[in-house]
Order: structure tokens, then C-alpha cells, then sequence
């Protein structure tokens, strides 16, 4: 299965095109030559198209590969909360798929990655699938596999979707809004019960839609915080590059889906308003 890159960005296509993606681990960089090309259409036939962009970009990245999406192809969603669980209907006769995973990262520079954190990425089917689409997701996993990433193939991807979006309700607006890193959470006063009170709000809404929720969310929360306690969340390292978060596909997602059954998360709402106040200042901060 031979492996082809796109980006919708011209200028950052180039530049890794000439520079490769910088990977650094413990101190240590190596650099990884990449063929990346801005036009999805000269990439060709394509068994499974990967979606990893911000899950608001979702939309234009899937109306750009609509003509790569045929029966057969698998096309794998990628991205942090559930607001992308509702795009799978534009993608025609594709087979979809879903992705999770408690890998940790941080964005230096374009195409420069410092790995923050070992952790597991899980694949999944929402529904039964073919025999076809099964054999493609599970040579994805094994890819994934061989560049170091602990791949699972599992039947309860919903159910892993929401296990990793209650713990991003509870880490990234507040890492965002205090400046700080993960483990620094579990220190700052008060940070605790903001935590234990989104997350709640977020397993309260999970059992009302019906969703498998095992152990203790807001537990399996602070040990993440722990085993990553240097790492810089996503929505943090949005907000210092001053870039719009994905506070509408997590926190925002909460307060959505607890309304359309009759919940009200204030802790989330909260957190939503607090995020949006700092993006609205965006420009004034210039």
C-alpha cells in the first residue's frame, strides 16, 4: 500500500517537499523524506484516504477528495471530539471509518514534530462492514504500527471516540486558559474541581445518547494529565498561535448534545464562552 500526502496548503506542500517532517523524540530529530503534493486529484486511485485535519476544517477537506471517493475506498476520520461523526453522509459509496488516539504531540514549526508522549491509537468501523474495507483497515493499523505507533483494531469505536473526548473536555480549554501544561492542572487550585465538573457534564451526556462509558472518566482524565505533564495541549498551542481551537468539537460538542436531550452542562458552556472571549481577542492582542 503505497503511501501518497496532500495538503491544501501550496506553500507548506513545498516546504515539505524540500525539508521532509522533522521528528524529535527525547532530544533526538531525524528527518524523514515526503512527497506531498496540493492537488488531491493527481494522487489517483486511492484505497483509504486519511482525514487528519482540525475537525473544522472537515467539511472542505472532504468536498476536496469527493472525486477519490468511490466503492471500495475507506476513508478514515481523524480528528479530536464527535462534531465529525455527522460528515460521513457526504462521502457517497466510501466505507467509513473512525480514529482515536492518546498519542501525544507538539507542532514546533511546520513540519516539525516533537513527540510529547507514547500512548494508543485505536481503529474502528462505526457498523459492520465488508470483507474488503476490513482488510484495508487493518494494513492501515499495521503502517501505523511499524512507525511506532501501538495500533488496535476494535469493534467499539464510539465507544473509544468518547473515552478520548471526555478526557479532552477536561484538559484542553483549561490548559488553554491558564497557559499551562497538562500535569500543571492537577496543581493550580481549583483546576481540579473545574475538571472533575466538565467531565461529569460529559459522562452524563454520554449514558443519555446510550454510549458504553467504562471506569472512571474523570480518573482515566487525571492519569493522562499525569503521564503527560510536560505536554502542550492542541487547543493551547492553537490559542498561542493565535488560530481558532476546536472548542465547538469538544466542550462545545457537550453542551449540543446535552441540550438535544434535555441536559445542561453549565461547566462546559462555561469553558466555551472562556475560550471564545480568547479567540475574540485575537486581533486586539496585535
Amino acid at each position: 500500500m503505497p503511501i501518497r500526502t496532500s495538503d491544501h496548503d501550496q506553500r507548506r506542500a513545498d516546504l515539505l517537499n524540500s525539508q521532509g517532517i522533522v521528528y524529535e523524540l527525547d532530544g533526538e530529530r531525524r528527518t524523514f523524506p515526503l512527497a506531498v503534493t496540493a492537488d488531491p486529484l493527481s494522487v489517483g486511485p486511492t484505497d483509504v484516504i486519511i482525514l487528519c485535519v482540525k475537525s473544522y476544517d472537515v467539511p472542505t477537506s472532504l468536498a476536496s477528495c469527493l472525486p477519490l471517493l468511490v466503492e471500495g475506498t475507506v476513508l478514515l476520520f481523524l480528528q479530536n471530539g464527535v462534531a465529525h461523526l455527522d460528515c460521513g453522509a457526504a462521502a457517497g459509496k466510501a466505507a467509513i471509518a473512525y480514529g482515536t488516539t492518546t498519542e501525544g504531540a507538539t507542532l514546533m514549526n511546520p513540519g516539525h514534530v516533537r513527540h510529547a508522549g507514547h500512548g494508543t491509537t485505536f481503529l474502528g468501523f462505526p457498523s459492520r462492514t465488508d470483507a474488503h474495507s476490513a482488510l484495508l483497515l487493518d494494513q492501515t493499523a499495521t503502517i501505523f504500527d511499524r512507525g511506532g505507533m501501538s495500533t488496535a483494531i476494535t469493534d467499539g469505536i464510539l465507544h473509544r471516540l468518547w473515552a478520548k473526548l471526555f478526557v479532552n473536555v477536561g484538559i484542553n480549554a483549561l490548559t488553554a486558559i491558564h497557559g499551562c501544561a497538562n500535569g500543571d492542572l492537577l496543581t493550580l487550585p481549583g483546576i481540579a474541581e473545574r475538571m472533575r465538573a466538565a467531565v461529569n457534564e460529559a459522562e452524563q451526556v454520554a449514558r443519555a445518547k446510550g454510549i458504553t462509558v467504562s471506569g472512571d472518566p474523570f480518573m482515566a482524565t487525571v492519569e493522562v494529565c499525569r503521564k503527560t505533564a510536560a505536554n502542550i495541549s492542541s487547543m493551547l498551542q492553537d490559542v498561542r498561535r493565535q488560530r481558532r481551537t476546536e472548542i465547538d468539537a469538544i466542550n462545545g460538542a457537550i453542551v449540543r448534545e446535552g441540550r438535544a436531550l434535555g441536559l445542561e452542562s453549565p461547566e462546559n458552556l462555561r469553558l466555551v464562552q472562556q475560550i471564545k472571549d480568547m479567540e475574540a481577542g485575537y486581533d486586539a492582542a496585535n
